[in-house]
């Protein structure tokens, strides 16, 4: 028992005792005890572009409605009767590529910056080592790619998958943000450099939109976004030509395709594509995006279930300004748990809370078609439903 009690909770996880010979002395009742699973909640039914084999809707549920999202565990320790965790058992178990992986080194480890080592970013710092692992996020390598392995990046929420590509006999390797329901063993391309002789000639050369998505837009591909049909949900968004992805990278998030080459000549090169904020935004048409979800669409239900596992990730604590003294924020000091007469400001001294404005109404972008909805405009639709 003195063992057991050293070990992990995370190591008590569903283990099968034909693939782990160092459990063999453990009950079988112990191991397979230890953790929980919750179900999702029901959810109605998703639609589907058949053709393009990717949801149209898609929804925090896994592929198979009836199976697990999280993981719990028995209340052994403090630590653990809150922890839960989604479940991830594809996930590559050893190291990562180490050629496509740099140490994380620095002051930025800290939230000092690069030019006085001044604290720039607060509550940071510690927190478990970590090797940076080299995403492409530009994906301008043509040809097909075999998905070795689905692995779990620390630097980011969602996973990434581990590409392979044989030219002869050399063997590239690249990384990519991961789409939800990828698994080791398929193939994606990339169609950034244009559409491959071989396609051109088993479509018969035409040039119909349709014909063309049918054959590319499926999960994982990257494309140009006028290559994407409409209603076509995407991430990984890029927003230069010729860049790489900036927008919808975290798990979870997507975008949806809305309409492409309308209206006035001088704005038909650039795609409208509407973001998980509800915001509409003016893409150039030659800007990249991949098709499907970002993978770990269940990272928001997580819970970490003790303030160890914040410090391991490298947050450190925040404390209240009341806490502090009077000349550490503008809140400190005097008798009692009282910020004095004054209105509530951050640590600088600008004011917070109470619907104060920070935003420049001068600098608008001007790439933004319809902007996400704001509390103002919440308020105002409750105020039109009331009078109604």
């Amino acid at each position: 028992m003195g063992t057991l009690k050293m070990l992990q909770p995370r190591i008590f996880t569903r283990l099968s005792l034909h693939r782990c010979q160092c459990f063999c002395t453990f009950p079988r009742r112990l191991i397979h005890s230890y953790a929980t699973e919750l179900l999702p909640p029901k959810a109605s039914s998703r639609a589907t572009n058949e053709p393009l084999g990717v949801q149209s809707h898609p929804s925090l549920t896994p592929e198979e409605p009836s199976a697990a999202i999280l993981r719990t565990y028995k209340p052994r320790t403090p630590g653990v009767r809150h922890l839960k965790r989604p479940i991830n058992d594809h996930l590559y178990k050893g190291r990562p590529h180490l050629p496509l992986t740099f140490a994380r080194k620095g002051q930025h480890l800290g939230g000092r910056n690069s030019h006085t080592g001044r604290i720039t970013v607060r509550h940071r710092g510690g927190g478990a080592k970590r090797r940076i692992r080299v995403v492409d996020y530009h994906r301008m390598e043509p040809g097909k790619h075999l998905v070795e392995r689905i692995e779990y990046d620390p630097n980011r929420s969602a996973h990434i998958a581990l590409l392979s590509r044989s030219v002869g006999q050399t063997r590239t390797y690249s990384y990519i943000v991961a789409p939800h329901g990828m698994r080791a063993g398929e193939e994606v391309e990339s169609f950034r450099q244009g559409i491959p002789s071989h396609l051109v000639r088993e479509l018969g050369g035409t040039a119909d939109a349709g014909m063309i998505a049918a054959k590319t837009a499926f999960r994982g591909n990257c494309m140009p976004l006028h290559m994407i049909p409409p209603g076509t949900i995407i991430y990984n968004v890029g927003l230069k030509k010729g860049g790489g992805a900036q927008l919808c990278r975290s798990a979870g998030t997507f975008a949806t395709v809305v309409s492409k080459g309308e209206g006035d000549p001088k704005k038909a090169v650039y795609v409208n594509v509407k973001l998980k904020s509800g915001e509409v935004r003016r893409i150039h048409e030659d800007c990249c995006a991949t098709i499907g979800t970002a993978s770990n669409v269940n990272f928001n239900r997580r819970q970490l279930g003790k303030a160890g596992r914040k410090r391991w990730l490298g947050i450190r604590p925040t404390v209240r300004g009341v806490a502090m003294n009077a000349e550490d924020h503008p809140h400190g000091g005097g008798r009692g748990k009282s910020k004095g007469n004054v209105n509530p400001v951050s640590i600088w001294g600008q004011l917070t809370k109470s619907g104060y404005k920070t935003r420049k109404k001068a600098n608008i972008n001007r790439y933004v078609v319809t902007p996400r909805p704001r509390s103002t405009e919440t308020k105002a639709k409750a105020k039109r439903k009331s009078k109604n």
